[in-house]
């Protein structure tokens, strides 16, 4: 099991967060998802798994969402 910590800007309300989060859990292995709102700056996400989440697969998933993830932490 392993928690990723992402920063995702752009992020404003609820429907934000519900976006970002369906787009992730559809990820490969992502058992859950915490985003700890920051709205209109830049919220903090974390990203539960028990596989390795690379960088772009994470990336893709936000910007499916319609966001940008602006720093990416294991």
């Amino acid at each position: 099991m392993s928690n990723t910590t992402i920063s995702v800007s752009g992020m404003t309300c609820n429907h934000c967060v519900a976006a970002v989060t369906e787009e992730l859990e559809s990820l490969k292995g992502v058992t859950g998802v915490h985003v700890d709102l920051n709205g209109g700056g830049v919220s903090t996400v974390v990203i539960n798994s028990n596989l390795t989440l690379s960088p772009a697969e994470i990336g893709e998933a936000v910007a499916e969402a319609g966001y940008l993830v602006v720093a990416n932490e294991a």
